[in-house]
């Protein structure tokens, strides 16, 4: 029975762990467009910093998917006996 549960769970685990690291920077870089787009409505001579810094912010929160899906694929193809030692 343990074999059976592990790979149910290790599908669970890394299933949640990309879909958590996919919503949230998507949302997060959804609203940085949003309020990007409002501050240059604002001031619109200031629009090469604001996108440069936008730009620089959704590449950092791009990472974080990226991360996600490095640890589903670890969580999904690593042995746990490789892991214990």
């Amino acid at each position: 029975m343990w074999p059976e549960s592990y790979e149910a769970v290790t599908q669970a685990a890394a299933a949640l762990t990309i879909a958590l690291g996919a919503i949230f920077p998507a949302f997060s870089i959804g609203w940085m467009g949003s309020k990007a787009m409002e501050a240059i409505g604002r001031n619109p001579e200031a629009s090469g910093d604001i996108l440069t810094n936008m730009i620089l912010a959704i590449a950092f929160a791009e990472a974080i998917a990226i991360y996600a899906l490095v640890v589903a694929l670890a969580i999904k193809f690593v042995p746990v006996a490789a892991l214990a030692h």
